[in-house]
């Protein structure tokens, strides 16, 4: 493998993220960590370090257009290209809210990351995956923003009726099948991922899969070869119903 290749992930100092990036750095891909904060991002650096990862801090807020911006310029000038993008990033809010309690701020809050920051860096980093000679985009989705899951009474995630964030990765499955569209004449693939519900600060870490076995599948999809989908939603099962 080429071990020049250039991946960012986004929140990728803790949790999925991290563990994503260590993974992907142990198979000799070159990783910039997307952290809000500098500090934490070069505290997930050093970490990596240690396993002799090559890695670097990118300082990426994905609800700032002017960090976006800044962080592109910083790779442009830096590789002048980028290999694969992991859209990691996400909140949750509402605990034990129902759907009629949520307020329209918590309902914007979790869009500004879980989406409209999945769009903005997204956009803002074709040109550098453009680029690359195979491009890859994985976003972080849920089964939980399965329509078909959620509107079936015997399903697991039924009751799991949190409306902002289920509903922010219901969208950001809409981009990602928007986006395969516009890049099927190009060599980018783009899918979203399902890591389950997994142990991670999100959820005070109440989820029963670990983060070792969630990244080892987004990992999977940052790697497939150029016969691989596009357009697609997964799980380490295979394919998530829409």
């Amino acid at each position: 493998m080429n071990k020049s290749k250039i991946v960012l992930i986004t929140g990728g100092n803790k949790g999925i993220g991290f563990e994503t990036a260590r993974q992907l750095g142990n198979m000799g891909y070159e990783i910039l960590i997307g952290a809000r904060s500098e500090n934490k991002g070069h505290e997930a650096v050093t970490l990596l370090e240690k396993e002799k990862i090559k890695a670097k801090t990118v300082v990426l807020d994905v609800t700032n257009p002017s960090s976006v911006l800044s962080a592109v310029e910083w790779i442009e000038q830096e590789y002048g290209l980028l290999d694969i993008l992991i859209n990691n990033a996400g909140v949750f809010f509402e605990e034990n809210t129902t759907p009629i309690e949520l307020e329209l701020s918590v309902l914007k809050s979790t869009y500004e990351t879980n989406v409209f920051g999945v769009f903005s860096v997204t956009k803002a980093m074709l040109p550098l995956l453009r680029s690359s000679s195979a491009g890859r985009i994985v976003n972080l989705s849920s089964a939980l923003g399965s329509l078909t899951l959620n509107s079936d009474s015997t399903s697991e995630f039924y009751n799991a009726n949190s409306l902002a964030y289920n509903s922010s990765k219901t969208a950001v499955n809409a981009l990602t099948v928007s986006f395969a569209k516009e890049l099927s004449d190009s060599p980018i693939k783009i899918n979203s991922v399902c890591p389950g519900f997994t142990a991670t600060d999100l959820n005070g870490n109440s989820g029963y899969r670990s983060v070792e076995q969630a990244a080892s599948t987004v990992v999977e999809l940052a790697t497939i070869l150029n016969d691989g989908p596009t357009g697609g939603f997964y799980d380490e099962h295979g394919v998530v119903a829409w």
